[in-house]
C-alpha cells in the first residue's frame, strides 16, 4: 500500500469522524467516497487492506472504525495537513481556494522534524483556516 494513499484515507476518514455527533456507529464506506471524490467500489477495496494493516476495524454494515493506531496515525496527519493550511494562509497568503490542493501535496513531503519545526514557527495554532481544530 503506497504511503500517500494510506494517509489519504486516513484523514479522510478522520475527517468524516470528527464532523459526527454520535462517533460510536462508526462512519459509512459512502461518506469516505464522497470526502475523497471516488467510487465507493475503490473505497471498500481499500478498507479491506486498512484493516489488514491494523488501521481500522469493519462491521458487517460498512460501518468502519479507527483503531489505536489508526486513531493516532490519523491525527498525526490531519495535524500536519492543517499547520500547512495555516502557512499557506497565514505566511504565504494563498488563498481559501488553493490551499487544499498545496496543503495536500505538502503533507506528504514534508519530514515530521520540518512538521514540528513549521509548528513551533507558526505558534502551534489551535485553528486552521477553515475553523478546525488543530490537535496537538
Amino acid at each position: 500500500m503506497q504511503k500517500r494513499s494510506l494517509e489519504d484515507y486516513l484523514r479522510a476518514i478522520y475527517t468524516v469522524l470528527e464532523i459526527k455527533k454520535d462517533k460510536s456507529t462508526g462512519i459509512k464506506s459512502v461518506d469516505i467516497a464522497k470526502e475523497l471524490g471516488i467510487s465507493k467500489p475503490s473505497v471498500s477495496e481499500m478498507m479491506k487492506k486498512l484493516a489488514l494493516e491494523g488501521y481500522i476495524r469493519l462491521n458487517p454494515y460498512s460501518q468502519v472504525f479507527l483503531t489505536k493506531k489508526g486513531l493516532i496515525n490519523a491525527k498525526k496527519i490531519t495535524h500536519n495537513y492543517r499547520v500547512l493550511e495555516v502557512f499557506l494562509k497565514k505566511v504565504l497568503k494563498y488563498s481559501e481556494k488553493e490551499i487544499p490542493v498545496l496543503a495536500h501535496r505538502l503533507e506528504h513531503a514534508f519530514p515530521q522534524e520540518a512538521m514540528k519545526r513549521l509548528d513551533k514557527y507558526l505558534g502551534n495554532p489551535s485553528r486552521c483556516p477553515h475553523g478546525r481544530i488543530i490537535h496537538g
